[in-house]
């Protein structure tokens, strides 16, 4: 994918592997994701989408070309990528259960604390997440699972990122709650973050992103924008439940 007016895209890979040992889970994956855009990973359990983020994000070791704003990421710690302003909201949430809300979100903006950004930040947490305002002093542990997504994102948001990373946001929620997840979604869009999402739900996905990868196997097997995977024969068949094109 290129940005429209040519810049080079906030973040990019190029041939970019990740392995475990001798295993190589993600194989030679080239992907852009350009500024102010929402970009879409999808494929089946085990294509190596989530090793993807966590590579992007330092957790893993990887080898190949991946530059952000423009530097290479080369061994940049995940402390220096998000200083950079890259964040990552994990699967599992991994929030601190036994701290409140508030506490939560301070937590994750810890690096601009006492600063004007940071009191700018929380109030902005606060009417994005109207939900989290009601509950700003409730223990973390005891929110519903649409609220500790919610949390996750608002947390990794406090550290002022300029691409949010989101794996499986709307994993396990119901309905009504997926619907208010993409709708945060493309509301930060607005605001001009950027986000490279990996969603199993590939028709919400597809719905909100501007262009899409379809890892399979840890590589990459189809892209495009993503209106026009809406309408591809292979994803209908394959991943949105629909075995042929309505004429």
């Amino acid at each position: 994918m290129t940005p429209a007016d040519g810049a080079a895209p906030l973040l990019a890979l190029e041939r970019f592997c990740v392995a475990y040992g001798r295993v190589e889970a993600v194989h030679e994956v080239s992907l852009n994701v350009p500024e102010g855009s929402i970009v879409t990973i999808l494929g089946p359990n085990g294509a190596g989408k989530t090793t993807l983020l966590s590579a992007i994000m330092g957790v893993l070791p990887a080898r190949g070309g991946a530059t952000f704003r423009g530097a290479p990421l080369g061994r940049r710690s995940v402390e220096e990528r998000v200083q950079d302003g890259m964040s990552l909201v994990a699967e599992k949430r991994e929030l601190f259960v036994t701290m409140s809300v508030e506490d939560n979100l301070r937590l994750g903006g810890f690096r601009r604390r006492g600063t004007a950004a940071f009191d700018e930040a929380l109030e902005a947490m606060w009417r994005l997440f109207p939900r989290l305002d009601e509950r700003r002093s409730q223990l973390a542990g005891t929110l519903s699972g649409g609220e500790r997504q919610m949390l996750a994102t608002a947390r990794a948001l406090m550290s002022g990122p300029r691409l949010l990373m989101l794996d499986e946001p709307s994993l396990g929620l119901a309905p009504l709650i997926v619907k208010e997840v993409f709708r945060i979604i493309a509301e930060l869009r607005r605001t001009g973050v950027s986000i490279l999402l990996v969603e199993q739900n590939a028709r919400a996905a597809l719905e909100a992103a501007d262009y899409a990868y379809v890892l399979e196997n840890g590589e990459v097997v189809l892209e495009g924008p993503a209106a026009d995977l809406r309408q591809d024969e292979r994803v209908i068949a394959t991943y949105l439940g629909i075995k042929s094109v309505a004429t």
